[in-house]
């Protein structure tokens, strides 16, 4: 089994289960943009790309609605949203292993990291990562593959074959064959096994058990 150094972390669909409060933030971004009535199930598709994206792709908002979307978003988000979330059992021990074993972490995530730094400290998991790679709030940085970079600038190692990518949704594999570093995609999550395949994933795992195994060596 292959061993790794540096493990980058996805935030939402493999740290955290968000589903509710980014699904309530959509709602109320939405409703805020004449549009109602959409199930929860509609929304869970927001977990993972970039809202900006997601808004234009789905809901053929032009660049102008779709930041006007992000903002409202973010007022629902920043206020309440952030905090309907949880921690994936079973996560928390994970990373307190990895880091008794001197591995060093890093968070990569499309969430903000205004927004991810919050969380974090919120649920006790700041103290296990090295270093936190987000989007910015002017979206200069928002795709997943420019984040991974950002995140691979602040280690020390240049040999990427120690560097592995954690995530859930093919952005996090893509990203990751991007910056040349390995993957393992997580079916936890909110991605499909057949997504992360054709992605590309280096591995793929069905449970966060199943991850330890594979990263605590």
């Amino acid at each position: 089994m292959k061993e790794y150094d540096y493990i980058l972390f996805d935030l939402d669909g493999t740290l955290t289960e968000p589903a509710e409060g980014i699904t309530n933030s959509i709602k109320y971004a939405l409703e805020k943009c004449g549009i109602s009535g959409v199930t929860t199930e509609e929304l869970l598709k927001f977990i993972g790309p970039p809202l900006r994206d997601t808004f234009m792709g789905f809901y053929n908002f032009s660049e102008e609605d779709a930041e006007k979307a992000v903002d409202y978003y973010r007022e629902y988000f920043s206020g309440k949203g952030i905090f309907e979330n949880r921690v994936y059992d079973g996560i928390s021990e994970l990373l307190d292993k990895l880091k008794q074993k001197g591995k060093k972490l890093l968070v990569a995530t499309s969430k903000p990291e205004k927004f991810t730094n919050q969380i974090l400290e919120h649920f006790d998991l700041a103290k296990y990562f090295e270093f936190v790679a987000g989007a910015t709030m002017d979206n200069s940085r928002d795709k997943k593959a420019d984040i991974i970079q950002y995140a691979l600038e602040h280690i020390q190692e240049k040999d990427y074959d120690r560097v592995i990518m954690v995530g859930d949704r093919h952005y996090d594999i893509g990203g990751a064959i991007a910056n040349h570093i390995d993957s393992v995609g997580v079916l936890y999550g909110y991605g499909t096994k057949e997504e992360l395949t054709k992605a590309g994933a280096t591995y793929i795992v069905s449970s966060v058990k199943e991850l330890e195994k594979f990263l605590v060596i």
